[in-house]
């Protein structure tokens, strides 16, 4: 009797001890097949998500402290090439205070970038055409987070890296961005502006959930510190639930570099969700972009599979 007692306190200690600490296994396997106007048709990684696969954990401090830390890598299905945990890898604490972390983390400003993009704010997205013109950086090496607590729909983040982390050291302004935003009910709302070496940008952004439809919006510009050139562009669209599992996306983007060119684009796409974990999705993207040397349109159609874990 005495030794049952023993052995049931010991499990109750045990059982109290891991309550206190979890570690969670996490991914993302995304594969289409995608035909561009001109081209062969061919397979990519990612397209309504980056392929990836992680592990974060968090520890129960006491108070309300909690010692969390995130490690992921993005992996390419087409060739199972995976590149280090360049995507994320940092430890931080979170309380009532917010979320404070320092290593290899996403921007405040790559926070919301997507919130309100068409698309499902996939390789389908109409902004998706000249996504690369923007050169924002997503997750710079050695970031120092912050996050305040949401407060009545508000709240905040803002990043800094530090200059002898900037690439080169010697040269390079250390990125620093910061994000405002508000959700509560059927509104979200965003502002958020990066400063790096590369650009100056502001986001401006936000939804408002009908019910029948959810419509999205944005507007983007930058400041290119390489050539001096500046880029201002929008973009428009609605979300519309066709039933519990089939979300129908449009949208239209416009882009006005200041070099005069002009570019545009329109989206239509579909998903379906199998289960919680498994969709699988189609659609069209139709882009026309005009340059001093003549008018340069594409097209591309993709359908692909996208499970999580």
């Amino acid at each position: 009797m005495k030794k049952s007692l023993i052995a049931l306190a010991a499990l109750a200690f045990v059982g109290a001890a891991a309550a206190q600490s979890s570690v969670t296994l996490y991914g993302v396997a995304d594969i289409y097949v995608a035909k561009a106007k001109g081209l062969s048709a061919a397979a990519g990684s990612g397209g309504v998500a980056t392929s990836r696969w992680g592990i974060k954990g968090a520890e129960d401090l006491g108070g309300g402290l909690k010692a969390n830390f995130n490690f992921e890598q993005g992996v390419d299905l087409g060739n199972g090439a995976a590149a280090g945990f360049t995507r994320q890898a940092n430890v931080g604490f979170s309380g009532g205070f917010g979320t404070l972390k320092a290593g290899k983390t996403w921007t405040p400003f790559d926070d919301i970038y997507g919130s309100a993009n068409s698309g499902f704010d996939s390789a389908l997205s109409a902004n998706r055409a000249w996504l690369n013109d923007y050169q924002y950086t997503e997750n710079p090496t050695a970031q120092i987070y912050y996050a305040t607590p949401e407060i009545a729909g508000f709240s905040a983040a803002f990043g800094t890296q530090l200059k002898g982390n900037a690439t080169p050291a010697t040269t390079a302004a250390a990125n620093k961005s910061l994000h405002i935003k508000y959700a509560a009910g059927p509104i979200y709302a965003g502002i958020a502006y990066e400063d790096s070496a590369t650009q100056k940008a502001t986001l401006l952004n936000g939804s408002y959930d009908l019910g029948m439809a959810k419509v999205v919006g944005s507007y983007f510009t930058t400041k290119l510190d390489n050539n001096g050139g500046k880029i201002n562009s929008y973009q428009i669209g609605a979300d519309v639930p066709l039933s519990s599992a089939l979300t129908l996306s449009v949208g239209y983007a416009s882009s006005k570099p200041s070099n005069g060119s002009a570019d545009s684009a329109f989206s239509i796409a579909g998903a379906y969700s199998l289960s919680k974990r498994t969709l699988v999705y189609t659609g069209y993207r139709a882009e026309s972009r005009k340059a001093s040397n003549g008018k340069a349109d594409g097209d591309l159609f993709a359908v692909g599979v996208n499970h999580s874990f």
